[in-house]
């Protein structure tokens, strides 16, 4: 038997395209993976990170890019999914003249990805790269967008977590829960403050001391861990991982004391195998880019003109979209994250055709 291909066609099988760009003069290096535009033009997020090498920067990009079809299929949204990725350290290479070349990469897809922000980069940023391309969106209020997306985002994840809440406990309500928050940046800061204003007991950690610091300060109510795996073995509620992906691996599985787990980070089960063990184990997975889709939600909201009241009124149908999603799971026999995928690949399957 002949050894599995491991070079880039195979490894992008289902992908419709890779775009890998390079500008000498500031240094960007950047790869565009285009998912499906079966459902509209691919959208997602531009994520600026010093990966360990190009090989993990192609690797999160397919990821991230499925995860994005995915994401606007189960929301109901008319577009596909694509990611961007930079490798680089935002913090010492991004530059207003690397942004704008970035632009120009995306710009030569003309049209069949649309970026946006995600981890390293915000809307600031999106109005640089708008200077040199058209296809651009989650851009801050004074370029004329609705701003930062990430609020948005973790209004979903509590609208998906009052969902897991009454799949679980016959009650949505989160008050008196006891909720553990891996990572509190953008995301995981806002859900951090919409769990306070619920009545949560939140226990938080993070590997910015920084972030922690401004929690705490915001909410010094809140309970700090050192560690993400010390706040997995701890007794809570609900687990949940709003930092990068692969989370949840077999370590944290085994370890988990939470009954359901409901993040706002992207792909946090490690592989799929894992959400095999959480089912095992009885702890209910609320698939991330079911319930993260706020975010998505918004800068479609600006790309379309329905404005922000609009956004939150379809995000708000998380709630419902995860319920139906774990209601799915049990009555199959099969876990959430299974349920998920097979309600988003029979819309995508019943699309007519890719974006021209």
């Amino acid at each position: 038997m002949s050894a599995p291909e491991t070079g880039v066609f195979a490894r992008a099988a289902g992908h419709e395209q890779i775009l890998f760009s390079t500008d000498e003069p500031t240094g960007l290096r950047c790869i565009v993976a285009i998912h499906s535009t079966a459902l509209g033009p691919a959208l997602g997020g531009t994520r600026f990170h010093a990966y360990a090498d190009e090989s993990d920067a192609l690797d999160d990009a397919l990821a991230l890019s499925q995860g994005m079809s995915y994401k606007a299929a189960l929301a109901g949204l008319s577009l596909g999914g694509g990611k961007g990725v930079i490798l680089g350290d935002p913090s010492v290479d991004k530059s207003v003249e690397l942004l704008r070349a970035y632009g120009r990469a995306v710009q030569s897809l003309s049209g069949r990805y649309v970026t946006a922000c995600d981890v390293g980069t915000y809307p600031q940023d999106m109005d640089v790269v708008a200077e040199t391309c058209d296809h651009v969106t989650g851009r801050s209020v004074a370029g004329g967008g609705l701003g930062d997306s990430s609020v948005l985002t973790a209004d979903g994840v509590l609208h998906g977590m009052r969902a897991a809440a009454q799949h679980v406990w016959g009650d949505p309500g989160l008050s008196g829960r006891r909720i553990g928050v891996a990572g509190v940046g953008k995301v995981g800061g806002h859900l951090v403050h919409g769990l306070v204003q619920a009545g949560a007991e939140v226990v938080v950690t993070d590997v910015d001391a920084a972030a922690v610091q401004r929690a705490v300060a915001t909410h010094p109510q809140v309970t700090v861990v050192p560690d993400a795996l010390e706040l997995a073995a701890a007794p809570l509620d609900i687990y949940a991982p709003c930092a990068l992906g692969g989370a949840i691996d077999d370590v944290v599985a085994d370890l988990l004391q939470a009954s359901v787990v409901c993040g706002g980070a992207n792909n946090q089960l490690a592989h799929p195998e894992v959400g095999n063990r959480l089912h095992e184990r009885g702890v209910v997975y609320a698939p991330d880019y079911c319930v993260n889709a706020g975010g998505l939600i918004q800068v479609a909201a600006e790309r379309d003109g329905s404005g922000l009241d609009g956004a939150r009124e379809r995000a708000a149908r998380i709630f419902d979209t995860t319920l139906r999603v774990l209601e799915r799971a049990l009555a199959e026999g099969v876990p959430p994250s299974v349920a998920a995928d097979r309600t988003a690949e029979q819309r995508l399957a019943a699309a007519t055709r890719p974006v021209a």
